[in-house]
C-alpha cells in the first residue's frame, strides 16, 4: 500500500447503514497493510471509540462540533495525524444529522468541513438499484463546500446488484467513483442493547475477527482507490496539539482512582488525558472484580457505563463498597456520571423488579425503565462552586440513560418531593430557547450527575478536580 498520508471520514445516509462494521474492517485492512491508524469519532459515543481501539491499537479521540470548539477539533486531528499514516473518522447518525435540523452543528458534514478532508459514504443499497445514484446524487449535492470522494454500498445481494449499482452512478455521477459493494455479512456484525453497541470490554474484536474483516474489504473495496482519493497535505498535519502533548506539571502527580471494566466503561480518552496533564496519576480499578479504592487514592472518578446489567455482582463485594464508603465520609473528592452516579445510590431496581443496594453514598436510589428517559447535547453551568469549578462555568455534554431517580420508598408518582435529592448545583440548558432544569447532586465532597461532560469544552474543570484532590491528599 501507498505509505504517503491519508485522512477521511465514513459517513452513513443514516443511522445502522453499517459504517461502523465497513469503518472497523477498513482499518483492520489498512492497519494489516503496514500503516499506522489513527481512528476518529464523531459524536459524544463512548462505544464505537472501544471497537476502534481494538482493530487499530490506538486510543480513538471523540471530535465533537457542539461540544468542543472548532480549535479544539482540529487541535486534536492534527496533532494525533501527525503521528499516524491515516486517519479515520467514522461519523455520527447521517452525513447531515446533528445537533437540530436547521443547523449544521455537531455533524459529520461540519467536521468534514472543519477538518478539510473528504467523505466516503457508506450506503445500504439492499432493495435499490437505479434509485441509489439519485440517492448519492442527493447527499453529494446537499452542501456545496463538503466533497464526496467515492461511495461504498453495503449489503448487496448479488455480483449482478453491484453492477446495476455501477451502471446508475457511471450515468449520473460519473465524478464520484464506486470504490466497492460489501455483501451481507451476519458474521460480522455486533450486538446492540438499550444504549447502542454492546461494548468492547464485553466483546473482543480478536485477530480472527479482524483478519476476517481485513478481508472482505480488500477482496470487495478498492482499497489503492480509496487512498488515491484520500491524500492529505503534509502541512495540513505539522500543526496542531492533543492533550497529550501537553508538558507533565512540576508538582508531584495526584494518584486518582478511576473505575474501569465491563460496568463502567464510559470515558473519554481526553478528559483522562486532561486529567493527566493537570498533575493526575490516573490508577484504574475494577470495581466489578471487587477491588477495594487503591490505598493511596486522593480522588475518585466513576464514569458511566452499565451498572444495572451487573448490579447483582457489584452488590456482592462489600469490601469494595466499603472503600467507597470510607473514602466519601472522609472527605474524598468523588465524581460521577450517569452508571457511575447509580453505582454512588442507595440501591439500582433492574428492569426486572430486582433491587440490589449499592455504596449507599447519595440518597436515593435509581430504577432502570423499559424506554428511553433522556436523549440528548446539554449545557452545563455551575451554580456555585464544586469540584469542577466555580459558580458560572460552563461546560458541555450529553444524555442518555435508561433509568431515572427512585422514590425514596415504595410510594409512586414522579416528582422529585420526597425523594431525598441533595443540593443540586448544575443548571441544564437544552435545546429549545429558554429550557433549563436543575440536576448535578452536590452531597460533601461527591459530585454526581447524569451528564457525561466533555471537560474538553472547559479544561479548567479537570484542572479544578486535580486541584481538590490534591488538596485532599496534603
Amino acid at each position: 500500500m501507498d505509505l504517503g498520508r491519508h485522512a477521511f471520514l465514513i459517513a452513513g445516509t443514516h443511522s445502522g447503514c453499517g459504517k461502523t462494521t465497513i469503518s472497523l474492517a477498513l482499518m483492520a485492512a489498512l492497519r494489516r497493510g503496514g500503516l499506522a491508524v489513527q481512528p476518529f469519532k464523531v459524536g459524544p459515543d463512548f462505544i464505537d471509540p472501544g471497537f476502534h481501539g481494538q482493530v487499530s491499537g490506538r486510543d480513538s479521540r471523540n471530535l465533537d462540533g457542539w461540544m468542543l470548539s472548532r480549535r479544539t477539533n482540529e487541535g486534536l486531528f492534527r496533532g494525533l495525524l501527525r503521528r499516524a499514516d491515516v486517519a479515520v473518522v467514522e461519523g455520527v447518525m447521517g452525513l447531515f444529522d446533528g445537533y437540530d435540523g436547521l443547523t449544521e452543528s455537531g455533524s459529520s458534514a461540519e467536521m468534514a468541513k472543519w477538518l478539510g478532508i473528504p467523505v466516503i459514504l457508506v450506503v445500504d443499497a439492499r432493495s435499490m438499484a437505479r434509485s441509489a445514484a439519485a440517492l448519492v446524487h442527493g447527499f453529494s449535492r446537499f452542501d456545496p463546500g463538503l466533497r464526496v470522494c467515492g461511495v461504498i454500498f453495503n449489503r448487496i445481494g448479488s455480483p449482478g446488484h453491484l453492477s446495476f449499482l455501477k451502471d446508475a452512478m457511471a450515468a449520473n455521477l460519473p465524478e464520484i467513483p464506486v470504490l466497492g459493494g460489501i455483501p451481507r455479512q451476519d458474521g460480522l456484525t455486533i450486538p446492540e442493547r438499550h444504549l447502542g453497541l454492546v461494548t468492547s470490554d464485553e466483546i473482543l474484536l480478536d485477530r480472527s475477527w479482524q483478519d476476517a474483516a481485513a478481508n472482505l474489504v480488500e477482496s470487495c473495496i478498492d482499497m489503492d482507490g480509496l487512498l488515491a482519493a484520500t491524500v492529505h497535505p503534509e502541512d495540513d498535519a505539522e500543526s496542531g496539539s492533543s492533550p497529550a502533548d501537553a508538558p507533565s506539571p512540576i508538582n508531584r502527580p495526584v494518584p486518582i482512582a478511576v473505575a474501569r471494566d465491563s460496568a463502567f466503561c464510559f470515558y473519554y480518552a481526553d478528559n483522562l488525558d486532561l486529567l493527566r496533564r493537570a498533575g493526575a496519576e490516573i490508577r484504574f480499578f475494577s470495581p466489578l472484580a471487587g477491588d477495594v479504592l487503591p490505598a493511596d487514592a486522593a480522588g475518585l472518578y466513576l464514569g458511566g457505563g452499565y451498572p444495572e446489567l451487573f448490579a447483582a455482582e457489584l452488590s456482592s463485594w462489600a469490601a469494595s463498597l466499603e472503600s467507597i464508603r470510607s473514602a466519601a465520609a472522609a472527605g474524598m473528592p468523588i465524581y460521577a456520571e450517569c452508571g457511575g452516579m447509580m453505582f454512588l445510590g442507595r440501591d439500582i431496581e433492574t428492569m426486572e423488579g430486582a433491587r440490589h443496594p449499592m455504596a449507599g453514598v447519595l440518597p436515593f436510589g435509581t430504577r432502570m425503565l423499559k424506554r428511553r428517559k433522556a436523549l440528548g447535547y446539554t449545557e452545563v453551568e455551575l451554580l456555585r462552586p464544586c469540584l469542577l469549578g466555580p459558580a458560572g462555568l460552563r461546560l458541555r455534554g450529553h444524555e442518555f440513560h435508561y433509568s431515572e431517580i427512585a422514590p425514596t420508598g415504595d410510594e409512586g408518582g414522579s416528582s422529585m418531593a420526597g425523594r431525598g435529592v441533595p443540593e443540586q448545583v448544575y443548571l441544564l440548558r437544552g435545546k429549545k430557547a429558554g429550557e433549563t432544569r436543575r440536576e448535578g447532586y452536590l452531597a460533601g465532597s461527591v459530585l454526581a450527575s447524569y451528564i457525561h461532560l466533555h471537560w474538553g469544552s472547559a479544561p479548567e474543570a479537570a484542572a479544578s478536580f486535580v486541584q481538590h484532590c490534591r488538596e485532599f491528599d496534603q
